[in-house]
């Protein structure tokens, strides 16, 4: 059996891994929650009643909720993990549509295809989390298409 020091030690070295150094103790502060599977793994993390990560079944990687996404935002240096769409997609992203290629103005050229990314408008504002469908140079070379999976909005109904 794991600890819960384990679990948190573990989500937090897996959150370093995947959104860079120092994530994870800001993501998981003591005090997280785990909710785990049948098989005693992490399937969700909490934090004062509220819901940061899920694990995904396939890889051990975290989708992030709003909450998660938001403590991130704050955290990570201005350009890390993010897509930057016009004004005119940003009610859109928000409500939790998907974002389109011809609306990212700019993004982390770090990122690659299936990453967890913070969708945000031009000012920096966060407008939703999601999964990174293309790769940078793809995204920016194409015309049409859709780039980023969005998972959850600012504006949408599953926002917690």
């Amino acid at each position: 059996m794991h600890s819960r020091e384990e679990r948190l030690s573990k989500v937090r070295m897996i959150a370093d891994y995947q959104f860079g150094k120092g994530s994870g103790k800001e993501l998981f502060p003591e005090g997280a929650t785990f909710q785990l599977s049948r098989t005693k793994r992490v399937r969700q993390v909490f934090h004062s009643g509220k819901r940061i990560v899920t694990a995904r079944a396939k890889d051990g990687f975290f989708t992030l909720s709003m909450k998660g996404a938001s403590v991130l935002h704050g955290f990570l240096p201005e350009k890390r993990l993010r897509v930057v769409v016009c004004e005119e997609a940003s009610p859109f992203v928000a409500k939790g549509k998907t974002a389109f290629a011809k609306h990212v103005v700019s993004l982390d050229p770090e990122l690659r295809a299936g990453d967890e990314v913070l969708v945000t408008d031009e000012a920096n504002r966060l407008l939703a989390t999601g999964q990174l469908l293309l790769s940078p140079e793809e995204i920016l070379a194409l015309e049409s298409g859709p780039a980023v999976d969005v998972r959850v909005g600012t504006e949408s109904k599953k926002a917690e």
